[in-house]
């Protein structure tokens, strides 16, 4: 795979606000088509940002494509505008089959990048979907047969789409692949390798990745034509954006709270991320935050889309100023204004390191990164550190009552660890309201975000079918299929009691399932026990059985519970 290698300057990222050098191209000159340009220029985008700047004229021309670029750069134009200049819009002659398609590791970064796509082909009237887990079916396939031009993916969802025969890909002449390493961490690269051989051999194919790990070079040599690479700005293998503060604490894991608490007091603090391992985890912190008065939610794998996109639109709006995510929840999570960024556990590598404080010090913007790293974790940091040339291998002991934690952070030195009332102005989580995202989909889906629902887009397709046998089954925690349920039933039949029923006891064996089938409306009166209701007598090995139970009477409990 013969390739060219061309190197940017510092990336910015696609935001109206963002700085741009007053040098750069705009749009227009690149050669976006008016319509284009038009739809930008409503949006306060007028001059390209650097990956945008040199990926532009190579993806206009129809070449393939790698762009290394972290998540913040503007690469979301980049792949953008030459995929609406590749599609035809109805008005064009489109006929609503899919000409275009991205692929995101995520449900929250295909969000985003739908809404930047569609906002830049709204003057054509391009139609854009976002299709993922964790919601319904049916809008999606509704969507569908009306026609959209660019689809953008998860790939399990894509997947279960097209082998439902609801999805065509044979008139895609684009493809985008957002984020790759990530789509690899969660493993998601053989079903971006089928969806590869569902497209049509003729097409432009574009990838980027923070990272090039080994199969990511592979897949790209296997599905790209002399393709064109790019570097903007900062990624894993040369640090964080300059733009960013960073800090590292030694702590310890009872004590972390209450330095959180007091961080999220400081002077000019904005919008925060705060950054766990775990699920459970996410909540703890969550809860204790809100505990203690700050206006905060939790965003992880759990929750329902409709959990989720609630709490992102409080963030984004300011009802919330703190948000708690695990990993791939915040992946692909686009929020202007966040000033500070918590790693509240250790991260795992230098990868993970880079894109958690990415949420920070982007499109030109400072920010303020705060890495927690526990005394287990010290060896997972030095690497971290000498990867990066952070030069922190030996973090500080800190502890809430550390006087360099209140100067590094510009803390004031009054403060504890409740947020006082009279700066509680911000209206909550609960200002919010939760969207249905469709209840229960065709395919057994919870709309409420069960993990049943999510789990294709996670790596474990396997729950789904687990939770529609678990739903359905006899073993099913709902009240009509308890065991309390069935003695109630069992109860209420036993006047009327079929032959079959007494024939299949006078077997010697009960009935699995019904542990009180035996127990009689007169459990007190052992005479009428081994009679049926027209005076039949119960057979011989019946009445050993209960002699060898023990029961003193027919159809006691401990009787049932022998048998």
């Amino acid at each position: 795979m013969s390739e060219q290698i061309i190197d940017t300057t510092e990336g910015q990222e696609l935001a109206p606000t963002a700085p741009v050098r007053p040098e750069a191209p705009t749009f227009a000159a690149l050669g976006a088509r008016p319509e284009t340009v038009e739809a930008l220029a409503a949006a306060g985008i007028t001059r390209a940002f650097a990956i945008q700047e040199y990926a532009l004229p190579i993806a206009l021309r129809g070449s393939d494509l790698i762009g290394q670029a972290p998540t913040g750069t503007g690469k979301t134009l980049g792949f953008g505008v030459p995929l609406l200049e590749r599609v035809l819009a109805p008005a064009e002659g489109g006929d609503g089959v899919p000409q275009a398609l991205v692929v995101v590791p995520t449900r929250e970064l295909g969000i985003q990048v739908a809404k930047d796509l569609a906002a830049a082909g709204r003057t054509r009237g391009v139609r854009v979907l976002p299709i993922y887990g964790g919601v319904a079916y049916e809008p999606q396939i509704e969507a569908l047969r009306k026609g959209v031009e660019i689809l953008v993916g998860t790939p399990g969802r894509l997947m279960d789409l097209q082998k439902q025969k609801h999805l065509r890909l044979d008139r895609v002449r684009a493809l985008v692949l957002d984020e790759a390493d990530r789509m690899l961490d969660l493993g998601f690269l053989d079903d971006v390798e089928k969806i590869l051989a569902m497209l049509p051999e003729d097409r432009q194919t574009m990838l980027f990745s923070a990272t090039m790990p080994d199969p990511i070079v592979t897949l790209s040599r296997r599905f790209l034509r002399h393709p064109v690479t790019i570097h903007a700005g900062h990624t894993a293998e040369t640090g964080p954006s300059p733009q960013t503060r960073q800090l590292a604490y030694r702590t310890h894991s009872m004590n972390k709270i209450e330095i959180v608490a007091r961080i999220l007091q400081a002077e000019g603090r904005g919008l925060t991320m705060i950054f766990t391992r775990t699920k459970r985890a996410a909540d703890r912190v969550a809860e204790d935050l809100d505990f203690r008065g700050f206006a905060v939610a939790a965003v992880h794998g759990d929750l329902g889309q409709g959990a989720r996109e609630r709490a992102l639109r409080a963030f984004r709006a300011g009802k919330i100023d703190t948000l708690v995510a695990t990993d791939v929840a915040a992946r692909g999570i686009d929020v202007s204004g966040v000033t500070h960024v918590i790693n509240y556990d250790c991260p795992e590598d230098q990868d993970t390191y880079t894109h958690r404080i990415g949420r920070t010090g982007r499109a030109g913007a400072t920010g303020v990164a705060v890495t927690f790293v526990d005394w287990d974790d010290m060896p997972r940091w030095r690497i971290i550190d000498k990867t990066l040339g952070l030069e922190m291998p030996e973090p500080a002991e800190t502890y809430h009552t550390s006087p360099h934690l209140y100067t590094d952070l510009d803390i004031p030195t009054d403060v504890t660890g409740t947020l006082p009332t009279a700066e509680r102005t911000r209206a909550g989580l609960a200002a919010e309201v939760e969207e249905d995202l469709g209840g229960r989909s065709r395919r057994g889906e919870g709309g409420r975000g069960s993990r049943r629902g999510e789990g294709r887009d996670r790596g474990e397709g396997r729950n789904r079918g687990e939770g529609r046998r678990g739903r359905s089954g006899s073993d099913a925690p709902d009240a009509a299929g308890s065991p309390a349920a069935e003695t109630a039933e069992t109860a209420g039949e036993e006047a009327t009691r079929t032959p079959r029923r007494r024939r299949r006891r006078r077997a010697g064996e009960m009935v699995a399932g019904e542990p009180t089938a035996v127990i009689s409306a007169d459990a007190g009166a052992a005479p009428q026990a081994g009679a049926s209701d027209d005076g039949e007598q119960v057979s011989k090995p019946r009445r050993r059985r209960r002699r060898r139970g023990g029961g003193s009477g027919a159809g006691t409990p401990a009787e049932a519970t022998a048998d």
